[in-house]
């Protein structure tokens, strides 16, 4: 029989990483062997798959990052920028050198500190694991390149109350899609927000309008309207669990991939 791949979860008593540890459960070719959450966790100490709402494995939550990375094959992050680019900073010379990233909210210093190591240990970085989301991606970009002169481009998206970031990763995500399908720059071309009289919408601007309430999962839309007519296509998850079982399938596949940078995409194959 196969060797089990360990895992070690970093922001394991999160929304994600709960889903994580409950979809390695049901995953016959992993196992959790790490679970780490920040100092001030109020669930320090306690069992991580308890507090995700599992029967107990004994393996406790800690926020000792170092002897987490020597007791894994591979650390899957869904916490918060800073927590993520230290992870992945102290992995030289540990045990573990696989990283698979959910995180999402850096600024570009934080984005440039994170992908400075993506030669040293194998970094998979996406943002978003549901493979229909992937599939939305490949969709937008064909559609943007197609669509060109006289079709405008906006990303919509709406989560739940608790996230902090807008817009989305997933959403910027989509958003680069649309900007590679132009063959043009994102960030030069992108307009986050439309306060106030602004003026008339330029031509080749990539919007973006970001909703917050409730409890809802993940919910995108790019729209690409002409004077005439509009494509709308979009994605709806209904589960964490799809995130979930994805990360744990990238992470599957990375552990045999050698060091460098890595999405969503090289996973599928798309």
């Amino acid at each position: 029989m196969t060797k089990q791949l360990d895992i070690g979860v970093l922001g394991a008593d999160g929304r994600m990483g709960g889903a994580i540890i409950r979809a390695l459960e049901t995953e016959p070719r992993a196992q959790l062997t790490a679970a780490i959450t920040a100092k001030t966790s109020p669930h320090i100490g306690k069992d991580a798959a308890e507090v995700a709402g599992l029967r107990s494995c004994g393996i406790c939550l800690s926020a000792d990052v170092q002897a987490a990375l020597d007791s894994c094959d591979v650390l899957i992050d869904f916490s918060h920028p800073s927590a993520a680019i230290d992870a992945a900073l102290a992995m030289h010379n540990k045990r573990c050198h696989t990283f698979v990233t959910g995180t999402t909210g850096y600024t570009d210093t934080e984005e440039k500190a994170l992908l400075a190591v993506r030669d040293s240990i194998t970094l998979l970085k996406s943002g978003n694991f549901s493979l229909g989301v992937n599939m939305l991606e490949a969709l937008v970009e064909l559609a943007t390149d197609k669509l060109r002169t006289g079709w405008d481009i906006e990303v919509l998206e709406m989560h739940h109350k608790h996230k902090v970031d807008a817009p989305s990763g997933t959403a910027l995500m989509l958003g680069e899609a649309a900007a590679k399908g132009r063959g043009v720059s994102l960030k030069d071309n992108q307009v986050l927000s439309r306060e106030g009289r602004g003026g008339a919408r330029i031509e080749g601007q990539i919007g973006f309008a970001a909703l917050r309430g409730g409890g809802v999962i993940g919910a995108h839309e790019v729209r690409i309207a002409s004077e005439l007519e509009m494509i709308t296509l979009s994605h709806d998850a209904f589960d964490r669990s799809v995130f979930a079982s994805g990360a744990v399938a990238a992470a599957l596949w990375a552990a045999q991939q050698p060091a460098g940078l890595y999405d969503m995409k090289d996973v599928l194959g798309l």
